[in-house]
């Protein structure tokens, strides 16, 4: 590895920058290029790279050199100009997700976490446990861990440790699952997002046969289905209502604070505290636990890792609070992830201000009256949504379904919802609209930018 030389064509992207980090701490050269640098935005993560000792290029062709293989994220067309050079120097390429499997399937321990909703955080959990056992295991997430934030890695999405002790997150969104042999795969659960329901099932399912252990929620009746199909030898259930779950929760307490609960295995029982909250983080925690355990972690180990994992930024993250209002700042995007969060925080006191800014035209098109059920159903009768037109990184798509469409839908299923289009109206909306005691929820995915969004919004309404 420490003669290769890579350049990342999209090197800013959630999946990308924490392999690149991998592969530069295991002494490969790398370099890369971002639309988003070209444009100026989020600086910070940039200004990371390049302390990593990443050489940073212009998308303009100037950066891939003979010698080099070219490592592209699904968001890079071939019509760019990096990727029009590397093809005329013949570089070797690889899409991110095959040059992360072959790092993966290369580990003699490794654990690989799929699902619709909750793998970026059961991939921090499992990460934190194996990292406070001393265990030192390489995790590629997709979103950045708080336990391993320091002022000089303050975009911790990945950890370099041992390269055969391997945790990834991995994803069905491209079928690219279907590249990964872990020897554990946790299975969260599966609805609507990316793809339709058959192709999904089939992509969970190859992903399943292809590991040593699968680690299945069975309270997902999706997933529950699936575990049928496992040899009782390989299969690994985990959950809070299955009756023959091998890792069964009992005794949920939602705390203002997080979450409490105990976990039962193999006649035992132990208590495990959180400090991030909601069923769904319990949930996550089951998974972990059931996950490591099978790499010989100790449960009683596991449950003390948990009571000081911190959680991951943007996953129901308080920003702060201004003028007596509590910002939080929220990854949720499908269904299932915003049924989620909405129901934690409908747990506790506090009108809701959501602004929700769809992940692009498509989603709307796919699962638009799904969303609006969801919000129309989670939300209390003070609560209101303001919807953002979508993010839009160009090219050809389908714009019939827009957010005006989806407010429209929301508002007929009962939901208080406006379409602002432009998100500096929807902040000058809030300001104006929010009262001690509100809470605002900036909702959304593929845009970094609404992490900044939210800590501005803070300041503002602190005043």
């Amino acid at each position: 590895m420490t003669e290769s030389s890579y350049f990342f064509c999209g090197i800013g992207g959630s999946g990308m920058l924490p392999l690149a980090s991998i592969l530069r701490a295991s002494g490969a050269r790398v370099a890369g290029s971002d639309r988003s640098l070209d444009a100026g935005r989020t600086a910070p993560k940039f200004d990371y790279l390049r302390s990593l000792g990443i050489q940073l290029f212009a998308q303009d062709g100037s950066g891939p050199k003979a010698g080099m293989t070219l490592v592209t994220s699904a968001a890079v067309e071939d019509t760019v100009p990096d990727m029009v050079k590397a093809t005329e120097l013949g570089l070797p390429h690889f899409r991110r997700p095959q040059l992360l499997a072959q790092l993966l399937n290369a580990a003699q321990h490794s654990v690989a976490v799929g699902g619709t909703s909750g793998k970026s955080t059961v991939t921090g959990m499992v990460g934190w446990i194996l990292h406070a056992c001393h265990r030192q295991p390489t995790v590629m997430n997709g979103a950045v861990m708080k336990n391993f934030v320091t002022p000089s890695a303050p975009f911790a999405s990945a950890l370099v440790g041992d390269p055969e002790l391997f945790v990834s997150e991995v994803d069905e969104s491209d079928g690219s699952i279907a590249l990964y042999k872990p020897e554990v795969a946790v299975l969260t659960n599966i609805s609507l997002d990316h793809k339709e329901m058959g192709e999904l099932r089939g992509l969970f399912a190859g992903f399943l046969a292809a590991s040593r252990k699968g680690v299945i929620n069975l309270d997902d009746p999706e997933t529950r289905a699936m575990a049928e199909s496992l040899p009782a030898d390989r299969l690994v259930g985990y959950g809070f209502d299955a009756p023959s779950a091998d890792f069964a929760g009992r005794n949920l307490e939602l705390l203002a604070t997080g979450t409490r609960f105990d976990v039962d295995h193999d006649g035992k029982r132990q208590q495990v505290t959180l400090a991030v909250p909601g069923r769904h983080n319990a949930s996550n925690a089951l998974a972990a636990i059931a996950a490591v355990r099978q790499l010989g972690v100790a449960v009683a180990d596991a449950a003390e890792a948990l009571g000081r994992f911190e959680g991951l930024r943007r996953r129901l993250e308080t920003v702060g609070v201004g003028g007596g209002v509590t910002v939080i700042d929220d990854f949720a995007h499908n269904p299932d992830k915003i049924d989620a969060s909405l129901a934690t925080l409908r747990a506790h006191p506090g009108r809701l201000l959501i602004l929700f800014q769809p992940h692009g035209f498509g989603p709307i098109a796919k699962m638009g009256d799904e969303l609006a059920a969801s919000f129309a159903k989670g939300m209390a009768a003070d609560d209101i949504l303001f919807l953002s037109d979508p993010v839009y990184q160009g090219g050809t798509v389908d714009k019939a379904r827009g957010s005006d469409w989806l407010a429209g839908q929301v508002k007929a299923k009962g939901g208080k919802a406006e379409h602002i289009p432009e998100r500096s109206a929807i902040g000058d909306r809030i300001a104006t609209e929010a009262r001690p005691g509100d809470r605002v929820l900036v909702m959304g995915a593929r845009d970094d930018t609404l992490a900044e969004f939210a800590r501005d919004l803070t300041e503002r309404l602190g005043g």
